[in-house]
């Protein structure tokens, strides 16, 4: 039944984006933001207490409604498993951004790129260079790709009914909301303690990460270039450490863009002063915007792998 929902769920993810959903996102943060503004006094017993409040309740709330449909009927478990994976994936996210992207390239329009790199991920992209676009349209896919969908999915896989993926996508939304200051930005009181306050929402996100992220590093290796992303990934993550996501996403954009043969990383321009630099991940040439392409290919594959996988491991569940 699991793998039945996840298909069900990303068809109707990839089918159309209905508002309600991005409301259940919005909804949410708007309830982190509450309860910062209401425990956030500077102790770590209230940052432990406002992620347990964030956290809990919805996956309570998921697990004990899973219960009571399922025990209704299964088709009503079945139909509860898909509203909430339909609620907390995100791979229309990557895939349409990305999509956009390319059209952008194949037209030669730069600009478009640009403003499309900056409704997908934010930042300054004003005179970033097709490359520069390039480069950071394939680091934000991958990550997104693992936050939105792998991360989800091996969560939900693993815990009972949609407990899994819910807890996952909470503590994803409080670790970035409750983060200090991001790289390149100033480091104030205010970022300070606010990053104090996240701490228990970042360790905790931290762990989650620990097995799938490896999981989706390796699946990226079996389906791109091997060797190269076994080499990046043994090699290059530590470099990564203090940049977004740390040695976690390093491990993973090392893998993705060693399967790739391209690099990634390098200096970003920043709006005033010198580029920010940051380490280089990835062996081969830096990646060029037609690299855009088999990057999604690339998540496409891994996707499907991970779809047979569980297939696989469902069919061995329900043989006598």
């Amino acid at each position: 039944m699991n793998f039945l929902a996840i298909l069900v769920a990303l068809g109707l993810e990839q089918w159309r984006a209905f508002g309600w959903r991005d409301a259940v996102g919005r909804s949410f943060v708007r309830y982190a933001r509450d309860l910062e503004r209401k425990l956030n006094g500077g102790r770590p017993e209230q940052a432990l207490l406002a992620t347990a409040a964030a956290t809990v309740p919805p996956v309570l709330v998921a697990l004990g409604v899973y219960y009571v449909a399922r025990g209704m009927h299964p088709l009503l478990g079945l139909a509860w498993n898909v509203a909430v994976l339909y609620s907390v994936m995100g791979f229309r996210r990557f895939s349409h951004a990305a999509s956009a992207l390319v059209e952008a390239f194949r037209g030669n329009d730069v600009v478009a790129a640009r403003r499309a790199l900056a409704a997908w991920r934010g930042g300054y992209t004003a005179e970033l260079s097709s490359q520069e676009v390039a480069r950071l349209a394939i680091e934000r896919g991958l990550v997104d790709a693992y936050r939105h969908v792998f991360a989800v999915l091996f969560w939900f896989v693993v815990m009972p009914g949609p407990s899994g993926a819910v807890l996952y996508w909470c503590v994803h939304l409080l670790s970035r909301e409750w983060s200090g200051a991001a790289p390149g930005e100033e480091d104030t009181p205010m970022t300070r303690s606010r990053a104090l306050f996240g701490e228990p929402a970042s360790v905790l996100l931290y762990f989650l990460d620990g097995l799938p992220v490896r999981l989706t590093a390796l699946s990226f290796a079996i389906v791109g270039d091997f060797e190269d992303a076994a080499y990046c990934w043994r090699m290059q993550p530590e470099t990564w450490k203090g940049e977004e996501g740390g040695v976690p996403m390093g491990l993973l954009l090392a893998s993705g863009a060693g399967a790739l043969g391209v690099t990634i990383g390098g200096p970003l321009a920043m709006p005033a002063g010198p580029p920010r630099m940051r380490a280089e991940l990835g062996l081969g040439e830096p990646a060029e915007p037609e690299i855009l392409a088999s990057a999604i290919g690339l998540v496409w594959r891994a996707l499907i792998l991970w779809l047979l996988v569980i297939l696989l491991v469902t069919l061995a569940y329900l043989a006598p």
